[in-house]
This record gives C-alpha cells, structure tokens and sequence, in this order.
C-alpha cells in the first residue's frame, strides 16, 4: 500500500502521543491522520511531526474514513468503539487490556511473535500486551528458543506513567509537597506514592496475586504458546516518571553460561546488553531507557541457587518503547504484510 489513513484514539495521552510521534518519524505510510480523544474542548492540538493535528471528538468521528486505528485510551474506550471501528472497515491495534485474553485476537509483541499478527484476520483487532511483559518477551524470546524457559521469576518495578498522565502528575505533585514541607494526600494510589514503593498495582485477586501481576502470567503464556508455563510475578509501583525496570530470574530446560546469553542478546531484535560488571556497568530507567527504543539488559549472570538458572536486570520506556513503538511495529508489519489483502476481502 502507498498510504494508510490512520486515526490514533486518546491522542492525547502519554501513549497517544508517542505513537503520532513515532508514525511521524519513522515515516509510517500515512495518508491522512486523525487524532481523537472521548473528552475534548475542540481547542486541543497535538504534534506530529512537524504539523499539529486539531483533536477531534471520537463520539463524532466516522471510522469509514481510515484504514487503521490505533487505541490508546483504555479498556471501556477500546470496547464501545473498537467494534465499531472494525464494522466500518478498519484494522484495530490496541494498547489495552480490552481484547488481550480473546481467544481470536492474537496479542503480539514484534520482535517475538509478528507471524502471529495473521490471526488477526477474523476479528481485525491485534492486541498490545502490558509494557512489562512486552520487555520481558523481548528478551526471554531467544533464551527460550535456544534452551526453553521452563520457569520464570519476575518482580517488576513500574514507573507511574503506566497509570498515565494522572500517575505522573500525583508524583510531581507529593513530591512538591513534600520538599516544601507540606502534608502529602494521595489521590490516585492508595498511598503516598512519592519517596515511597506500593506492592500493590490492579485489584487484588482471590489468590492474593493483583491483576497486574495475573495479566502477566496470562499474557506470557499466550504469547509464547505456553499454555502452563509457571509464571511467579510481583508487581511495585516505585516513584519514577518514565521506564519500567525488572528483576527477572529464569529457569531454562538446559543449562545456558551467562557468557553464551550475552552473545544471544546482543544478536535479539529490540534488546541492547549493557553488562559491564563494574560501577555504571548497567542500565537504568532514567539514565539510558527514557526515550529510547530499545530493551535493556544488564546483571546478567547464572543463579546460583539453581543448577539451570539465570539473574537478569531489564529496563525499557514503558511508554515509547513497551507500547508505542510495539503497536507502530504492527502497523508497520500489517501495511507490508497483511493490510491489502485485508482490506481487499481476500
């Protein structure tokens, strides 16, 4: 296809941004752009590119005038006007949790499951996966494709901008308060957030697990096609702005030296190995993953409480890289590979 009309739903959020600005430069095959949002004044704008884009009300929007929707508004967004969107003719890639555990829908990650994006066919909506998992993935894809993961450990550290703009704005605002001597009143979490570290991230399951952490288990195993895979996550809410960090500790069905997975990981698709064992020797949120497009790894060394084990330290944009670049990636995969024949009925 030469060009694709595209609208991009919650234009506006942290991830609707990054995806206009990742169209732009990465000079997606755009037509026509839309930008949407549920709630508008009609006097917002937005930047793509080097132009700004009106934001238009969604309620108002006919989908008959694109070919592709990206959602990044959230889960009751995506299930009112995703379906719509698909009747009037569309291809949906989806940032939320809507559509994530549909049996036909596929949930991709590029850089570990594209051929997947075929399935997509029959419902036209491809789903995103959290941004945690869609780090984990991208590194745990070429471990498990050389000697199988057999069992995985993760305790993830998300910043607040995976709660949004909202997230963002009450640690700006604690920690104000707090330097300033001022009593902090949280809001958005359910305790002070600035300075301070939340076990707590989605409702808590009867197991005990939140849902984020069971979102975790359950999109890994549907991404791999490992429909048993043991998955022990814990999720931390920590009072960083931007880039989610993991400690991942991972079993394999065979033993791999950790100077045979730093050669694998340096060859994977999407993943940077910074692995120097000395001080600065490894990434950090701040310091090397905030605007990047790449998945870090770093502390990488064989466990040594278990005979085939593995320690390693993962950190990515949970904006740019985890969901916006993912799903432009699919865009990008569906115009070259799937979209006309989509579009066309075949």
């Amino acid at each position: 296809m030469n060009k694709v009309d595209v609208a991009v739903v919650g234009a506006t959020t942290l991830v609707g941004e990054a995806m206009l600005d990742l169209l732009a430069s990465r000079k997606f095959p755009a037509g026509r752009v839309y930008a949407l949002e549920a709630e508008t004044d009609g006097e917002q704008d937005v930047d793509f590119g080097n132009k700004t884009l009106d934001v238009e009300p969604l309620a108002d929007f006919d989908f008959a005038s694109v070919q592709l929707v990206l959602f990044a508004a959230g889960e009751d967004i995506a299930a009112r006007y995703a379906p719509e969107a698909v009747v009037a003719g569309c291809v949906v890639i989806d940032d939320s949790a809507c559509f994530r555990f549909d049996a036909d829908v596929p949930l991709v990650v590029a850089e570990v499951n594209p051929q997947d994006i075929a399935a997509g066919k029959t419902r036209r909506i491809i789903a995103n996966p959290g941004s945690t998992v869609s780090q984990i993935l991208a590194v745990l894809k070429p471990l498990h494709d050389r000697v199988t993961v057999t069992r995985i450990n993760a305790v993830t550290f998300q910043a607040v901008s995976g709660s949004g703009r909202a997230g963002v704005d009450e640690l700006a605002r604690q920690t104000a308060q707090l330097l300033n001597a001022r009593p902090v009143e949280p809001s958005l979490y359910p305790r002070q957030i600035a300075f301070n570290l939340l076990p707590h991230i989605g409702a808590f399951q009867e197991n005990g697990y939140t849902w984020e952490e069971m979102k975790m288990v359950l999109e890994t195993r549907k991404i791999l096609g490992e429909a048993t895979l043991p998955v022990n996550p814990s999720a931390v809410r920590v009072p960083v702005f931007f880039g989610h960090a993991v400690a991942l500790h991972v079993e394999t069905a065979q033993k791999l030296s950790a100077a045979e997975t730093v050669r694998l990981l340096t060859a994977a698709a999407g993943v940077t190995v910074l692995d120097e064992r000395a001080d600065s020797g490894y990434a950090t949120p701040v310091t090397d993953a905030v605007n990047t497009d790449t998945v870090y790894v770093s502390r990488i060394r064989e466990d040594i409480s278990c005979a085939a084990g593995l320690d390693l330290w993962v950190v990515a944009d949970n904006v740019r890289k985890s969901a916006a670049l993912n799903a432009v990636q699919i865009a990008e995969i569906l115009v070259r590979d799937y979209l006309p024949d989509w579009l066309s009925g075949n």
